[in-house]
């Protein structure tokens, strides 16, 4: 009987897995597959999301909360979302609700706005989080515990916060912190010491580093280790998804797609080169439902088709114009901000450099930018280009000056304690979020005078950018004389459809496409209409007839027509090209690549 990689690899299986990786990689997928397996080899398993972007429900088909939920389909299996907003109104209540009726009711709505900022959900989804892997109560009937973690930026700012709250209470000595009453953290010191014991102890837990046979995902994996690493979690594994099988092929995509994989492996970083290794054939299909996911860990990839198989016939097919026709829309305008949101993995950073570079093509003075800290925009340019500004939100940079200014503007006032309390304030771990917050609103002010295209985070933490405005309008002005013009405008400026364009990215596949949609509906509630959408990455749009490459493209026209036919925004399409978009030229070709 054949075995498979990936289940001699799950032999080994330590009692905590963290799936971690970029976004789009498949993270979901293999967590969820893996706990399918392993509870289908009789172990009890918990599946947990702390992914604020989660999508385990369509994943198990399966209604999920922030409490252990069966799986109906699969015995022994139990799986949990992490909410951070329900975790954070409950946090918040923890901390006031013992006051409530003791003090006026103007004491009780200070407390509450004080913590209202976006530290505060963090730090009590954190407390979610390690409960979860601390207290070993919390998890005591499971055998195994899978952590399917969000993209690799939130993750590891995740990872770090065990070691960041813990030194933050060992220096603290004031009596209110920026999330609240200090004596509400100093109780969950020993469950934080016991969480980042758990991550560092190599016997019960590992990372794994889930990639795709990309340069970008294979550069950002080996990041990801390296830092990982550095804070004592050196178990590590890595599974790359998405390798397209070793079968002949005379289809020119196919053979790109394949040559495009095998040079993107052949140079693999020498840190990954030492990890314990696992390739995942290329499916046909999405791994939605329990019966995908059994099959992708079996010995036989899902697409078993013979390459001299009959490619399946398209359906009919709708329009989907290209790029191009999206800048020659913006540019009407003049100026203004294009942000590009949607699942991480899904092309948001080409998009926003080829939209970049056409405007300033056509003349007209762009900044591309980023609040993505695992972003690459000058790479995805590279060449230089007239008119064109590649810029990058440094949070280092930006959390030093921050402090810097409010110790001259607030700090001079104090006397030599309330100083002292002042600096300690300034270590906590959310003045980032705050700092990069201020910049990311100086930005936006600058569409008044041209085009900023900016490539946005992922899902998750794009929506606690843009939801957390006006709480970080009050946060700033607690330790400002004054708050700037720019962020007093921000929120208008992003409600206003004349100035800030939302340009929501997918692929035509299940997850980002439902992705996209809850992000749409997000931005709606805000007051944000989305001014289109794009489909990138479609093999739909290629004139490719390799079996697997057609089996995918016929899946892809499903969602294709979902998000043309039921989403109010004007939809552009993108094919697959065997030349990855990177440079002036390549990006400026995307702009006509296979738009219908």
């Amino acid at each position: 009987m054949t075995v498979s990689p990936y289940e001699l690899l799950l032999e080994q299986a330590t009692r905590h897995l963290f799936f971690t990786g970029k976004g789009g990689v498949g993270k979901t997928s293999l967590a969820c597959a893996t706990a399918v397996t392993l509870a289908d080899r009789g172990h009890a398993v918990l599946l947990i999301s702390t992914d604020p972007a989660s999508n385990l429900d369509a994943v198990l088909d399966t209604v999920l909360t922030s409490s252990p939920t069966p799986v109906s389909t699969v015995p022994r299996l139990q799986a949990l979302n992490i909410d951070p907003e329900a975790a954070a109104q409950a946090f918040r209540e923890r901390l006031v609700g013992p006051y409530r009726g003791l003090l006026p009711p103007a004491a009780i709505a200070k407390m509450e706005e004080q913590l209202s900022g976006a530290c505060t959900m963090e730090i009590a989804a954190f407390e979610e989080f390690a409960r979860l892997l601390g207290d070993a109560k919390a998890t005591a009937p499971y055998d195994y515990v899978i952590f399917d973690t969000a993209p690799t930026g939130h993750t590891l700012r995740l990872l770090q916060l065990p070691k960041a709250w813990d030194g933050f209470l060992t220096t603290t000595t004031g009596e209110m912190s920026c999330v609240g009453p200090l004596a509400g953290l100093q109780q969950k010191r020993a469950l934080y010491a016991a969480t980042l014991a758990a991550l560092t102890d190599t016997r019960s837990t590992t990372i794994v580093l889930v990639t795709r046979p990309e340069t970008s995902t294979l550069t950002e994996a080996d990041r990801t280790s390296r830092e990982l690493a550095s804070l004592g979690m050196v178990q590590q594994c890595l599974l790359i998804n998405g390798v397209f099988p070793d079968v002949p092929t005379t289809d020119p995509v196919a053979q790109a797609l394949r040559q495009r994989g095998l040079d993107a492996l052949n140079a693999l970083p020498s840190g990954l080169q030492a990890l314990m290794q696992v390739r995942i054939p290329l499916q046909a299909q999405n791994i939605v439902g329990i019966s995908a996911l059994r099959t992708l860990v079996s010995a036989v990839p899902a697409s078993t088709m013979r390459p001299d198989a009959s490619p399946p016939v398209h359906v009919a097919e709708i329009a989907l114009p290209p790029l191009a026709d999206l800048v020659d829309d913006i540019a009407l305008a003049g100026h203004g901000v294009i942000m590009t949101m949607g699942k991480g993995g899904v092309g948001k950073t080409t998009v926003a450099a080829a939209l970049a570079v056409e405007l300033a093509h056509r003349g007209f003075p762009v900044q591309l930018t980023t609040t993505d800290p695992a972003a690459h925009v000058q790479a995805a340019v590279r060449d230089a280009v007239p008119g064109l500004t590649v810029s990058c939100i440094d949070p280092a940079a930006e959390t030093e000056a921050y402090r810097e200014e409010v110790l001259a503007a607030v700090g001079a006032e104090l006397d030599a304690e309330g100083r002292a309390l002042l600096v300690e304030d300034l270590r906590s771990p959310c003045t980032e979020e705050i700092a990069v917050f201020r910049a990311f609103a100086r930005v936006v002010a600058q569409g008044t005078e041209g085009f900023v295209i900016m490539d946005t985070a992922p899902t998750g933490h794009t929506l606690l950018l843009l939801d957390t405005t006006e709480t970080y309008h009050r946060e700033v002005a607690r330790n400002a004389q004054q708050v700037a013009p720019e962020i007093v405008a921000l929120l208008p400026r992003l409600r206003d459809p004349a100035f800030t364009r939302m340009v929501l990215v997918t692929l035509p596949e299940l997850t980002p496409v439902q992705e996209a949609q809850r992000l749409q509906a997000d931005l709606q509630r805000a007051g944000i209409t989305p001014f289109a959408w794009v489909v990138n990455q479609c093999f739909a749009l290629t004139d490719s007839t390799d079996p697997l490459l057609c089996a995918r493209g016929v899946n892809e026209w499903a969602y294709i027509t979902e998000v043309v036919t039921g989403m109010p925004a004007r939809t552009y399409g993108i094919s697959w090209v065997p030349d990855p978009p990177v440079g002036r030229e390549p990006l400026r070709q995307l702009l006509h690549a296979a738009g219908r």
